[in-house]
């Protein structure tokens, strides 16, 4: 019996289904990709091309997917016990000048636009009711 090369057709089935199960967003772990859009337009806006590679979008998703579950477990840990209050995501990176103030940033920007629509909705409602 001839052993298969490169060049057998079942070779080519195993890649065309490793293709499709990367084309339809699932890792190799079954997970379904939910940030990558986003990271490609971040990685084009920080200097990369304006297609990345997918290996380098997938490899960067699950080192963010990564970080997000380490920090929500940690986060669980801290306060009450079980829950994830925006106390103590600012209580774990109260030490990271950088993330502190990101989120500081985030936060502040959050009530400001809360403001504006609440406004924007009182006006909505005065002309509504003339």
């Amino acid at each position: 019996m001839a052993t298969p090369t490169p060049d057998t057709p079942e070779n080519y089935d195993q890649f065309d289904e490793e293709e499709s199960e990367q084309q339809l967003g699932a890792t190799a772990s079954g997970r379904k990709r939910l940030f990558s859009k986003e990271l490609r337009c971040m990685m084009y806006g920080f200097g990369d091309d304006q297609n990345p590679y997918t290996e380098s979008v997938d490899f960067l998703e699950d080192l963010v997917m990564e970080f997000i579950t380490e920090t929500t477990h940690r986060a669980m840990e801290v306060g009450r016990t079980g829950r994830v209050q925006v106390e103590d995501i600012i209580f774990l990176v109260r030490k990271d000048p950088r993330k502190y103030a990101r989120v500081k940033d985030l936060l502040t920007m959050n009530e400001e636009l809360k403001k504006a629509r609440k406004a924007f909705d009182e006006v909505k409602y005065v002309e509504d009711q003339q």
